[in-house]
């Protein structure tokens, strides 16, 4: 049994640690694959057609998840490319949804990033406030800095 640990997202192909993992599968180093759900090892196409290829060509012979059944059946098959598919899904929307919000506080002349120095973002109003331990002294920094006197 070996570990990988996959720091990179699942999103776009061609991950290192991934490759790594499928290359030793491919060489018969190993013919399974525990992982937490399907949405981890794949939310792209290729990297998830791979996965399905290898049970197809039996070099996956177990691909066990806690959260999700598989059985190498047309059925289970089915289900896993489901799986990635959703989990496709998952992350295409959720980018939409961030970009809609960010369009959505820029027509209300509302700042979209991080908070400016001497600021902070107030988390239950989600609006940016003075930070009043740095704001006075940001403050007086850029105004002489403004007036070459610094």
């Amino acid at each position: 049994v070996k570990e990988f640990y996959e720091s990179k997202t699942a999103k776009e192909p061609g991950r290192e640690v991934f490759n790594e993992m499928l290359g030793e599968i491919e060489k018969g180093f190993a013919s399974g694959i525990l992982a937490w759900n399907p949405d981890r090892l794949a939310r792209n196409s290729i990297d998830g057609g791979k996965v399905i290829y290898f049970v197809d060509t039996l070099k996956i012979v177990a691909l066990k998840f806690p959260t999700f059944w598989f059985e190498a059946t047309p059925q289970g098959k089915f289900m896993l490319s489901v799986a990635f598919g959703q989990a496709k899904y998952y992350t295409d929307n959720l980018r939409e949804n961030i970009l809609r919000g960010i369009r959505q506080k820029i027509r209300r002349g509302e700042l979209s990033a991080k908070a400016p120095l001497g600021y902070f973002n107030e988390p239950r109003l989600r609006t940016i406030e003075p930070d009043l331990k740095t704001f006075r002294k940001v403050k007086t920094i850029l105004e002489a800095f403004a007036t070459s006197e610094y």
